[in-house]
């Protein structure tokens, strides 16, 4: 197969040799790496994080909502027919993806590799919330033609403020009475601590002998004329500090699972597939409470519609966290604009970004998403009073003095050049890019994407080891018993699934289908 775009052949010939490389310290790379080492324990593997930690960016539980997506409470993944019939296809396909993430879960903690399941998820109920005659029928219907699906069929439904108050009595307390509000409730949701998942991952491959160097920033790489890849290696000792010293390694496969950085690295590459891609950043911000009081009022996660246009990261919710075993609440968020493609990125990413290939498309979108950048930007400049008034539509009693401001981590969201290679689009998601000869592979955009990491790997892997996914499916099996398996087509196999992760992860349990 063809090779990526060559370099000049500056760097020297002596390379530290691997099979694997990975670059990033997320949640991504640490689920890639243990998934290869139990494939293929003889591989050499290595890691490097340009942070003096790992999870540190996107995957540090204060830098995202803790959300396990599964499509429970997340409105924007439902869309409505023109005739008004639900489309759920989004809901579905993303709750059977975070089963699989799941069975990973639950087969880890099974070989103690993982810890104390409530170390990384716990039980924490799903709710949507909506007012206004339109978004209430969309959310009748939106709960009745999913409440048929067996990964949906826990999903409960009330427009009773008094059974709400039982679910969230925080979402009920100083609300009129009169007031017409509707919600799902799905006792099956989850909170999940995905820094916690990804050190305790790195933690138990470092003691089998895959070592992830952290202040080691991959600052460029080029193929070789036999296929592999010679990453060039700076040491940025402490964080803030200097770059000093350098190294080179060759690896025969190389995953980029550094999040918004991955794009950058694969610029830097020179592979074709990468072509007419472009990045549009997004930075975030919390109101966050462990105020006794309030945490005691409020352990579910609740979502209402997003604001038309709005990036799914600005869906506003209410989400109860446990981090390192203490509980607090989250409410937001309120996004805004900024050029970093990480948090702890710089403000030339996204100049830097702009290549011949692809400028035709973020001009494109820059004309077309004027209104949500404006949104954005509007975000930015919200008093406290207006703060404290998009929260009260959640928890009508709340109080600003409760609650302070947390910066959340970056997420940047994909544009991509269409079949013209001139106009060009916002997509909100994740998307898995490999090269045509399966030895480079890498993630771009946002969410789902932590909660999505299982089969997100499986897609990787496929495109990257098609002469060895036939030796490997059993172990994928073993790992993951829904692998090549649609759950929601067989009711019986999913409950048994379903009902084996909860009890493996000391979750709530599915609920049976009716009739």
């Amino acid at each position: 197969m063809a090779l990526a775009k060559r370099k000049p052949n500056k760097w020297p010939v002596e390379a530290e040799e691997v099979d694997v490389a990975l670059i990033g310290g997320g949640v991504l790379s640490a689920t890639i790496g243990l998934i290869l080492n139990e494939l293929q324990p003889d591989w050499k593997i290595v890691g490097y994080e340009r942070l003096p930690k790992v999870a540190k960016e996107s995957s540090n539980p204060w830098n995202n909502a803790g959300t396990g997506h599964a499509g429970l409470c997340e409105l924007n993944y439902t869309k409505e027919r023109p005739d008004g019939t639900m489309d759920n296809a989004k809901p579905v396909q993303i709750n059977e993806q975070f089963q699989q993430t799941r069975q990973l879960w639950a087969h880890l903690v099974e070989k103690g590799i993982l810890g104390l399941p409530e170390t990384f998820v716990n039980p924490c109920p799903h709710m949507s919330i909506v007012t206004g005659d339109d978004d209430v029928e969309f959310l009748r219907k939106r709960w009745e033609s999913l409440r048929t699906n067996p990964l949906f069929a826990a999903m409960e439904f009330s427009d009773d403020q008094e059974k709400i108050r039982e679910w969230a009595p925080m979402l009920v307390d100083g609300r009129d009475p009169q007031e017409h509000i509707e919600v799902t409730y799905d006792p099956t949701g989850t909170d999940v601590d995905f820094g916690s998942i990804t050190t305790q991952i790195f933690n138990y491959l470092d003691f089998h002998g895959v070592n992830v160097e952290t202040s080691k920033e991959v600052t460029d790489l080029k193929q070789n004329t036999d296929g592999t890849w010679t990453l060039r290696i700076v040491d940025r000792g402490e964080f803030g500090g200097k770059k000093s010293g350098e190294k080179f390694v060759r690896a025969k496969f190389v995953f980029n699972g550094s999040g918004g950085w991955a794009l950058k690295m694969l610029q830097k590459a020179g592979i074709p597939e990468v072509q007419g891609y472009a990045l549009f950043p997004v930075t975030g911000a919390f109101m966050s409470t462990d105020d006794p009081s309030v945490v005691e009022q409020h352990k579910v996660k609740v979502y209402a519609k997003p604001p038309v246009g709005a990036p799914p990261m600005s869906n506003p919710h209410m989400d109860a966290r446990i981090i390192n075993g203490s509980r607090s609440v989250l409410f937001g968020p309120y996004a805004g604009i900024d050029p970093r493609f990480l948090k702890y990125g710089s403000v030339l990413d996204m100049p830097k970004m702009i290549r011949t290939d692809n400028v035709g498309a973020v001009l494109n979108v820059a004309k077309d998403s004027i209104p949500l950048i404006k949104m954005l930007a509007t975000m930015i400049f919200m008093t406290p009073a207006q703060k404290l008034a998009e929260m009260r539509a959640f928890a009508p009693k709340a109080s600003i003095t409760d609650w302070h401001m947390i910066k959340a981590g970056q997420r940047a969201q994909i544009i991509k050049t269409d079949a013209k290679g001139k106009g060009g689009s916002l997509e909100f998601g994740t998307e898995v890019v490999t090269s045509a000869d399966g030895t480079l592979g890498a993630v771009l955009g946002a969410s789902p994407g932590a909660s999505t990491a299982v089969p997100i790997v499986l897609d990787v892997l496929s495109r990257c080891f098609p002469d060895k996914i036939g030796e490997w499916e059993p172990r994928f099996k073993e790992m993951i018993p829904s692998y090549g398996e649609k759950l929601s087509d067989n009711p019986e196999r999913a409950y048994e699934v379903m009902e084996h992760t909860a009890k493996a992860l000391k979750l709530a349990g599915p609920a049976k289908t009716q009739g």
